[in-house]
């Protein structure tokens, strides 16, 4: 390995200390913030951001700030944790709230942004909440200007350059010029980019020395400088700095400045940028900091950092939001390997794809998932029991109590999987909320069951039925699909999934297809299965989850093949029951053990339909039907277990 400009042997690449809030992004594009009817909730912070982004780029980063004690705070510790950004460093403030900004998106150069900062968590951090030996555990350590504009959070910002100087931490500032934040410009005026002053450029030019790489834009470069062009502001705070200086430059891209200032910035190298259609400047420059840094804490090349950065700030740039529109390596080796200029990301579909399967995911273990979206089979017992229809609801609420004691059991035995439930709308409701938010595998069902054409339970307009759904639960569409349909009905079923996946690519929810050809169909060609999977993937359609009936140990390997080939990003397949008894679910087990992509079963009627008649004719009760309902579904965990053994 050659030279490297950093300490060897640290845990963290990088430490960003900074601004750390809730962004509320207009979703209504073109709007005044006055009009705007909707807000899309993010990570924000111009520190945060490039923590965030970083980790997504693979570094090693950590985030050091403060968020208040309330539920704002949880949700930016989560999203950075969840990013892989170590979030050791961020206290929790027991007196202030966490950081708020809306953003409307009025144009492309234009966004009203209203900074709610007022005593705001993340501008207390004080000069003891810096650690000596976190400081010293990384190779860098960034600081925004913002974390110079107020005496408190100053002096915390020294301390921690203090530290990183004594261990030798290379020092980098983004300038992050925000003229409201220093006071300089109306309360609500947090558009506004750049106002001269004296003041602010006196203070900035304090620490400069204190640094190793200088980022700014061309307006930050004239604060931090003092002047009004940007030649004799370069030339300041290289008086002032030897720090490797960049430049952004914007759609120009930017260029990277090490020693004396040129007669022209031309003279130089001007890295290009990336030419995209912008959908709003907002984020771009965290994102191109994001970027460099990714190639900077690497050892590579200026034009490989300067690469790498313009490429972030172009992809962000044409989408809503910040940090979840930052890119992952797979994203930007597309890009830099399209044989074509990518000008629309947007409306790439490749790249729209990767952007959401490429991304830091959760994790799923083995899978034992208890599937009661029934409705109508439950109706039919409801009434034969002569009960009334809201039963459904409460029994439902009971296999919710049934599926917890199965997962205490689980934890308690240290059996390494995850459970989970498919429940639908409309007798699930309660069971679907109660199972929210708790680490569970949840999915819901979106089809009119029995339809074939497929129809939504919804109508056509599935797309606006999820909005209301939470983010973590999966759409589940059984769909009775057979390759060698006769062409009308095939169309249409294929248009529908079509459709619906579409919107779960808009939404941002996993989709689950079940796919069961019909047993009555004239063709019997043996791999019906394998062929209609094969034909959801050459129209487009990359669902993440399949579930499918249980298959021949030799049907597995040629279904595994196919999802492997055709995506890689798959979550992985998932078993059908049918209402088939336990020891056949048993055997398809058995026939799954060596398929790399079968991650668990999505078992319903096997599990409920016998306890589920009995309590609804009043013969058992709930502490019975729990009891027979959690037997059969550990009996079903067993064998699998067993089948794996």
């Amino acid at each position: 390995m050659g030279q490297t400009r950093f300490a060897s042997g640290r845990q963290l690449d990088l430490i960003c200390l900074g601004r750390l809030g809730v962004d509320l992004y207009a979703q209504q594009v073109g709007a005044r913030l006055e009009d705007v009817s909707s807000f899309a909730k993010y990570l924000g912070g111009s520190s945060a951001n490039i923590a965030f982004g970083t980790a997504r780029l693979g570094l090693k980063s950590s985030m050091l700030s403060r968020v208040g004690d309330d539920h704002m705070g949880r949700f930016l510790v989560e999203s950075l944790a969840r990013e892989g950004c170590d979030t050791s460093g961020i206290k929790v403030d027991p007196e202030r709230l966490t950081a708020m900004v809306l953003l409307g998106l009025k144009d492309r150069e234009t966004f009203p942004l209203v900074f709610y900062r007022e005593n705001c968590a993340d501008m207390a951090l004080r000069a003891e909440d810096i650690s000596e030996t976190y400081i010293a555990s990384s190779k860098a350590l960034l600081i925004t200007g913002t974390h110079f504009s107020t005496d408190g959070v100053y002096k915390a910002s020294i301390q921690a350059l203090d530290y990183a100087e004594k261990h030798n931490v290379k020092r980098v500032l983004d300038i992050d010029y925000r003229p409201v934040l220093w006071g300089l410009a109306g309360k609500a005026d947090g558009e506004t980019r750049f106002v001269a002053s004296q003041n602010v450029s006196q203070h900035v030019q304090t620490i400069l020395s204190r640094f190793d790489l200088i980022v700014g834009t061309e307006e930050e470069f004239l604060i931090a400088g003092g002047a009004e062009d940007l030649l004799t502001a370069l030339r300041n705070v290289r008086r002032l700095s030897a720090a490797t200086l960049v430049v952004k430059l914007g759609p120009q891209g930017c260029t990277v400045i090490h020693g004396a200032i040129a007669a022209r910035l031309e003279d130089g190298v001007i890295y290009p940028g990336v030419q995209v259609q912008v959908l709003n400047v907002l984020g771009a420059g965290d994102a191109f900091m994001s970027g460099f840094l990714s190639g900077w804490l690497e050892d590579a090349s200026d034009e490989r950092c300067c690469q790498l950065a313009n490429a972030c700030g172009g992809l962000v740039v044409s989408r809503h939001a910040c940090a979840p529109a930052m890119p992952t390596r797979a994203e930007l080796d597309y890009l830099f390997n399209s044989p074509v200029p990518i000008t629309r990301p947007d409306q790439d579909a490749v790249l729209q794809r990767l952007h959401q399967v490429s991304v830091p995911r959760k994790q799923w273990r083995q899978l034992f998932i208890f599937a009661f979206d029934h409705r109508w089979q439950l109706v039919e017992l409801a009434q034969k029991g002569g009960r009334d229809l809201n039963a459904i609801s409460e029994l439902k609420q009971l296999f919710i109590q049934a599926v917890e004691r199965v997962e205490a059991d689980l934890r308690e035995q240290g059996i390494d999987a995850d459970v989970g439930l498919l429940a639908d709308q409309r007798f699930g409701q309660d069971s679907l909320n109660a199972a929210t938010g708790r680490g569970w595998w949840v999915a819901r069902p979106v089809e009119v069951q029995g339809s074939r054409p497929l129809a939504f339970e919804h109508g056509r307009s599935i797309g606006s039925n999820l909005i209301a759904w939470p983010q973590e639960q999966i759409i589940k569409c059984l769909v009775q699909f057979h390759p060698d349909d006769e062409p009308l009905l095939r169309l249409e079923q294929e248009a529908q999934i079509k459709g619906l996946y579409q919107a779960s690519q808009v939404s941002g929810h996993e989709l689950l297809l079940e796919i069961i050809p019909p047993k009555d169909h004239p063709s019997a060609h043996p791999d019906v299965l394998y062929r209609a999977l094969k034909r959801l993937y050459n129209l487009g359609i990359y669902p993440a989850w399949w579930k499918i009936e249980a298959q021949s140990a030799e049907e597995w390997q040629q279904l595994d093949a196919l999802i492997q080939e055709r995506d890689p990003y798959c979550r992985g397949v998932v078993l059908l029951g049918l209402n088939a008894p336990a020891s056949a679910l048993a055997e398809g087990f058995q026939q799954a053990s060596k398929s790399q992509t079968c991650r668990g079963f999505a078992v319903g009627r096997t599990i409920f339909q016998e306890p589920s008649r009995a309590w609804l004719a009043g013969e058992i009760d709930d502490e019975v039907l729990i009891e027979q309902v959690q037997g059969t579904f550990v009996e079903l965990i067993d064998a699998w277990r067993a089948s794996r053994a």
